[in-house]
């Protein structure tokens, strides 16, 4: 069953192609519970059987990534707090978890929204916070575009290696985000070191 289901999502990101991937990674990074790991890990074995291109195939799920995230940046920075106090509860969003992803934005400001795109659970909702903050759409679209562009080549390389073996990449997979997270706690220290340097010689 499990292997009929895989190779569903992969003859699904084959026949779709890279809008499929765009698409996809756009629902990802928004609000609607849609996980990468199911889109550029059947690309990176696309990849691998000549069916796909390694940059385009990136390009798209970079590009997906971004959108998604612009979307929601724009949903805060146009409609504010309260949209979420009264949609959120459709797509999972209570005002405890708004609560949290807000606090963790304004405590290690807008270097989060790079470090975010690397946490499972986190990365889709970091752009909320940075809309309200009304954060530079520079910077939030080159942090975002870093951190998305870090996280899909890694399923595209567990794709390409491991192909169609589950339990094989769900193990990979699971050292990778404790690896991430670490790498994540490390840059975030070295950020607010810098930050709190440059605060004391002002």
């Amino acid at each position: 069953m499990l292997k009929e289901i895989i190779d569903f999502i992969v003859q699904t990101v084959g026949a779709w192609g890279y809008p499929g991937i765009f698409f996809m990674m756009f629902l990802e990074s928004s609000f609607f519970p849609f996980p990468s790991e199911v889109v550029m890990i059947p690309a990176g074995y696309l990849i691998h059987k000549g069916q796909m291109s390694w940059s385009l195939a990136f390009i798209a799920g970079v590009g997906g990534s971004l959108a998604g995230a612009i979307f929601n940046y724009y949903l805060c920075y146009f409609f504010g707090r309260k949209l979420i106090e009264k949609y959120g509860k459709f797509v999972g969003i209570n005002d405890e978890k708004m609560n949290k992803f807000e606090a963790f934005f304004n405590k290690h400001g807008e270097i989060s929204t790079f470090n975010c795109r690397l946490i499972p659970g986190i990365r889709q909702y970091i752009s909320l916070p940075a809309g309200l903050a009304k954060m530079n759409m520079f910077k939030f679209c080159l942090y975002t575009s870093l951190g998305a562009g870090i996280w899909v080549l890694i399923l595209m390389i567990l794709g390409f290696y491991l192909g169609q073996n589950e339990a094989l990449l769900k193990e990979k997979l699971h050292i990778i985000t404790i690896t991430l997270l670490v790498i994540v706690a490390a840059i975030s220290l070295v950020y607010l070191y810098f930050v709190k340097k440059s605060s004391k010689k002002l």
